[in-house]
């Protein structure tokens, strides 16, 4: 069954339901998931699974990779950087989700729109919503992680938005080293462009990735871009 909309469309228009009707967010998301067909919103995303880009990536990962996962607002990006962590969980490895901008909540209600209840993986996810985060931050926090923990960080513009934090091109480059000896993965969100126009490209690409700083793209082993629910997964170097 085709959705009237890909599933983050669908994600968003249930957030709003549940703020303009005062309804709990699962409940919006089941009343979207029966207008689309289904009986509940976990069925939904069980159906819509087997077509997510998710566990076609993650297949193309390998540890000590750095990945750029990049979209527009609104275009999934968060929700499928939580994708990835899942298919790493469902492998038996670690996932951690660094992030400058959700809450603990938020990510709850996105692992929800994903159609995965949290508790399942206990032990094996970690959220971490700290103010510091940063390169040496993560660093620290990873320095115990298994080969094979994939690390999400949301998102790449805001690493070096304190003052005090070096350079992003510095982090980048000791995240690089470090996820290479320590063999992890980790994933960079990352904005794109306003000035990408997809009448002209229907999907973004090196070239759309917003930079108010310096940083050599090519520090990046692959990319994944999404816009309106399709992606392009490609090796950068």
């Amino acid at each position: 069954m085709k959705l009237s909309a890909p599933v983050h469309q669908l994600k968003r228009k249930s957030k709003r339901l549940a703020r303009d009707e005062n309804i709990p967010l699962h409940q919006a998301l089941d009343r979207t998931a029966r207008a689309e067909g289904f009986d509940a919103w976990s069925l939904l995303v069980a159906k819509m699974a087997a077509a997510s880009p998710a566990g076609k990536l993650f297949g193309g990962l390998a540890p000590g990779d750095l990945v750029l996962l990049a979209a527009r607002p609104g275009h999934g990006k968060t929700l499928m950087g939580l994708e990835l962590a899942v298919e790493a969980m469902r492998s038996g490895h670690r996932s951690v989700f660094f992030s400058l901008e959700y809450t603990e909540k938020d990510v709850q209600d996105c692992f929800r729109a994903i159609g995965v209840e949290w508790p399942r993986f206990d032990g094996l996810f970690t959220f971490d919503g700290s103010d510091a985060i940063s390169a040496d931050h993560m660093i620290e926090r990873l320095g115990t992680a298994p080969r094979g923990t994939l690390a999400v960080v949301d998102y790449l513009q805001l690493l070096d938005q304190r003052r005090e934090n070096p350079d992003l091109a510095v982090q980048v480059r000791a995240l690089k080293a470090f996820a290479r000896d320590k063999g992890l993965i980790i994933v960079f969100i990352s904005q794109i462009d306003r000035s990408y126009d997809p009448a002209s490209r229907p999907l973004p690409d090196l070239r759309d990735v917003r930079l108010p700083n310096p940083l050599d793209l090519k520090l990046f082993d692959k990319g994944c871009f999404l816009n309106d629910g399709e992606f392009r997964f490609q090796a950068v170097n």
